[in-house]
């Protein structure tokens, strides 16, 4: 079996640019890396979220995040500059072709109640980005061993340039839109 690498450069890539026009195969859109990151608000108040958040992050990506910290002091969220207010990781390469199989063929199934993407998750660039209200749909995370369930944000970013054709790219890769 093909990984959704392969299937991109034989197959998926040479249909894209037949349906969109593209004859040069530098213009064809691809994805070029994918963020996977995690607000914390809850730890101002407990800084142990942080080492789970960071563990959680690690199995489901397989690399270890990079915390993220506030850039301005906000009085009103009790944040000082400095402060660690989330973690994220990037993706690129064999990774990010690895995770986006396991996103579309075992992570949106899991999900309770999952009817599809909606196309409005799709931006003006062509750039998707999906939320996760708990971190359970991922299946290196099993329920049993899980402290405290969290959501987190994925984003997969593209050189498609606008939305129709970030769609078309997204829809060829599997990602299971609604109509």
């Amino acid at each position: 079996m093909k990984t959704l690498k392969e299937r991109y450069q034989a197959e998926i890539r040479p249909a894209l640019m037949k349906e969109l026009g593209i004859t040069n195969v530098m213009a064809a859109p691809k994805v070029t890396k994918v963020t996977v990151s995690v607000g914390l608000s809850q730890a101002i108040k407990d800084p142990k979220v942080l080492e789970t958040v960071e563990q959680t992050l690690r199995r489901i990506t397989g690399q270890a995040p990079v915390k993220t910290k506030a850039k301005k002091s906000i009085a009103s969220f009790k944040i000082r500059e400095g402060m660690v207010v989330g973690t994220m990781v990037t993706l690129r390469g064999d990774r990010m072709w690895d995770f986006l199989t396991r996103l579309t063929q075992f992570t949106f199934p899991r999900i309770r109640d999952f009817r599809g993407i909606s196309p409005k998750v799709v931006d003006a660039c062509g750039n998707l980005s999906i939320g996760f209200r708990e971190n359970l749909a991922f299946p290196e995370i099993r329920a049993d061993e899980v402290e405290r369930v969290h959501g987190l944000q994925v984003t997969v970013t593209t050189t498609a340039g606008d939305r129709a054709k970030g769609l078309a790219l997204f829809k060829a890769l599997g990602f299971p839109f609604t109509e």
